[in-house]
């Protein structure tokens, strides 16, 4: 019974009153969380005792302990089993503890000996990359520092034409700079190798020596290709960078014989090209008579009215001269012997173009040979490029000076000069600068000399006597075809590099050509014939400018000016014999009616009615005298007709301001406008007249 009150009271927990750790404050607390519980509430509900109802608790709980102790007595075996097993287990544990212990021991060990063998392997790796870095460098040391038995053997037995001996003298150059640098570091092995690489190397400085020269010689045969020792040289190029970096005074010696060859066998080159070549030129040149100015009866010349040569240009006619300058320009060179057969004879600046194309051909090669061969600077090649061709260029420039000194063919220098400018253009896209101050010096030869012509031609124009030139007709003059032509030619030459000093010097010859054109058309007496002159000229000279220029350029627009205001005054001219009253009136009369004066015209009854009379009685046959005279006057076709339009545009207009002059106050009530003729009537018998004409 005490053991189940000790049950009890270790039941009762909180509840027990009996407890120190029971406190007053918190027994509200306890009994409403204990009215919560679901068998307290459901027993308040039933309306228990619950007294009894305790009472009956603790019975059923001293079953349960009962029942409990039971289950315990009877599984006591069992319990006391499970006791021993888990001893035994315990001691399983122990000893696998011991053993886990152990291996951990054994463990720390092994890591120790890993780090160990860890560090030891680094080391050996270091050691190793050491050893395989320093063999590296060592073998790369005495390959290049030993000199093979091959190298040896094609240095001195092989020729030099070999690709055998180039390789090895590659390796040769190379092992030679590779113990001067190392002598310069105290490496005692350089003894071993330096006399054998110096023998070595006199050999093969000898070989090439032979050899180089041997094809600059080659070159002094006559009738020899040098282009294609160029090219055999060129090949071997590494030869003369050799000896450039072993034996310098080799390397000079071999330059000096090369300039040396390649001057003469230029200068002697062309100096017979160009001999041989100006036996092709014309036989009839210009001299100091051939000017603008001189009259075709002052000599039996280029100006003569006998047949020109097949193909010969004249003096102020280009033809075809300017394909020089196109289709030409870098066509093949002319061969002297060839020609001569053909018995093909050509204008200086064909020649020129001729010997000027080789020149440019031979030094953007000999350029850029010296460039390659010679392996020298721009500023260097330059003056080894002079060294080569200064002789020939002189020669050029003496036969420049004789030529020129005598040349009295304007247009002849003007195209050498723009052929010079397209060649440089050829060598400056080439990237050869080499003739770039040959090119200027002769263009300050060309022009001045151009200048100098020009001049003489406009002096020759100013000082022309026409009464000196014999009969003059109204046709256009030859003095102002001349021009025209020469003028044409030189403008459509100057489109492609415009000169200003051009410009100025035709500007100059335009302004005596009008004068000479003034001083001529003064020499017929009357108005009506200079006008007739001074228009033939001047659409001559407008045609054959257009036709050679473009029509826009300066000299054209001058000359159309000047045919319009001369064709205009031409119109007033033939307009007056037929209809000269009629058109003073209309002038008289339009200028008082501006000045508020028609009142003042009251007085001109008569005179209007003569007018019209006149006018109604004689206009068909006028307009027929006047396309007769047009007809007769004018060598343009086509000018012809533009002029007849405008004198019978201008005749109706005169018509129809006379009658409206006629509607004015003064004149509204005249009987004779029944005279007047109808002016659409007069625009179709006009317009038959054009259509005639």
């Amino acid at each position: 019974m005490a053991e189940t009150l000790d049950v009890v009271e270790l039941n009762l927990g909180i509840l027990d009153l009996t407890s120190d750790e029971f406190i007053l404050d918190e027994v509200d607390v306890h009994i409403q969380r204990n009215l919560e519980d679901d068998v307290v509430k459901s027993a308040l509900e039933s309306g228990v005792d619950l007294r009894e109802y305790a009472k009956q608790i603790e019975k059923e709980l001293e079953g349960v302990e009962n029942a409990s102790i039971q289950d315990y007595i009877k599984e006591s075996q069992n319990i006391a089993s499970l006791h021993n097993q888990i001893t035994a287990c315990d001691g399983i544990l122990e000893r696998m503890e011991q053993m886990l212990s152990g291996f951990q021991s054994d463990l720390g060990s092994l890591s120790a000996e890993i780090q160990t063998l860890q560090k030891q392997s680094i080391g050996m790796n270091i050691k190793l990359q050491n050893r395989q870095a320093v063999r590296g460098e060592l073998s790369q040391f005495v390959d290049e520092m030993a000199v093979p038995e091959s190298m040896i053997n094609h240095i001195l037995d092989t020729p030099v034409t070999e690709r055998f001996f180039l390789e090895q003298l590659h390796e040769l150059n190379h092992k030679i700079s590779f113990v001067k640098e190392q002598s310069f570091k105290e490496a005692l092995s350089c003894r071993d190798v330096v006399d054998v690489l110096e023998n070595l190397k006199l050999k093969a400085i000898g070989k090439i020596r032979e050899f180089l020269l041997q094809k600059i010689n080659q070159m002094k045969k006559p009738m020899a290709n040098y282009q294609v020792q160029q090219n055999a040289l060129l090949k071997a190029r590494f030869f003369y960078e050799f000896l450039l970096a072993n034996e310098r005074h080799v390397a000079k010696e071999v330059r000096d014989e090369y300039v040396d060859t390649m001057s003469k066998v230029n200068y002697s080159y062309f100096k017979g090209y160009i001999s041989r070549l100006m036996k092709l030129q014309y036989d009839e040149v210009a001299d100091k008579d051939d000017l603008m100015g001189v009259e075709d009866t002052a000599r039996r010349g280029l100006f003569s009215s006998k047949p020109s040569l097949k193909n010969r240009s004249t003096v102020f006619t280009m033809g075809n001269r300017g394909d020089v300058l196109t289709q030409h320009l870098e066509s093949s060179i002319i061969i002297p012997h060839a020609a001569q057969k053909e018995e093909t004879k050509h204008t200086f600046e064909s020649l020129f173009r001729s010997q000027h194309y080789a020149l440019l051909d031979n030094s953007c090669r000999e350029y850029l040979f010296v460039c390659d061969f010679f392996m020298v600077s721009l500023n260097n090649a330059q003056d080894l490029f002079n060294a080569v061709l200064g002789k020939t260029l002189s020669l050029f420039m003496k036969h420049m000076e004789v030529y020129t000194h005598e040349c009295y063919d304007a247009i002849a220098i003007f195209l050498c000069i723009h052929i010079i400018l397209r060649f440089r253009t050829i060598m400056s896209d080439r990237t050869v600068p080499a003739l770039d101050k040959y090119w200027d010096t002769l263009l300050e030869m060309l022009f001045p000399r151009f200048q100098y012509i020009l001049e003489l031609n406009i002096v020759s124009i100013k000082d022309t006597d026409p009464q000196k030139l014999g009969h003059i007709d109204i046709s256009p003059h030859y003095i102002t075809r001349r021009y025209a032509e020469f003028s044409g030619a030189l403008v459509s030459i100057n489109e492609s590099f415009p000169d200003e000093r051009l410009d100025r010097l035709l500007s100059k010859l335009q302004s005596e050509v009008e004068n000479f054109i003034l001083r001529m058309a003064a020499e017929f007496p009357a108005r009506k014939e200079q006008l007739i002159f001074l228009i033939n000229n001047y659409d001559m000279m407008l045609g054959v400018i257009s036709e050679r220029a473009s029509e826009e350029s300066r000299e054209a627009g001058s000359f159309r000016s000047l045919l319009g205001a001369r064709t205009q005054e031409y119109i007033e001219e033939v307009l007056s014999p037929y209809f000269g009253s009629l058109m003073t009136f209309v002038k008289d009369a339009e200028s008082r009616i501006e000045r508020g004066q028609a009142d003042s015209m009251k007085t001109q009854d008569k005179r209007v009615e003569q007018i019209v009379q006149h006018f109604a009685s004689t206009w068909k046959r006028a307009i027929e005298s006047i396309n007769q005279e047009v007809m007769r006057s004018f060598t343009n076709f086509k000018n012809g007709t533009s002029i007849l339009q405008g004198a019978l545009t201008q005749l109706i207009q005169y018509y129809h301001r006379f009658q409206k002059i006629l509607s004015v106050a003064p004149f509204k009530n005249m009987t004779y406008k029944g005279d007047l003729i109808n002016i659409h009537h007069l625009m179709v018998e006009v317009k038959k007249q054009k259509v005639a004409f």
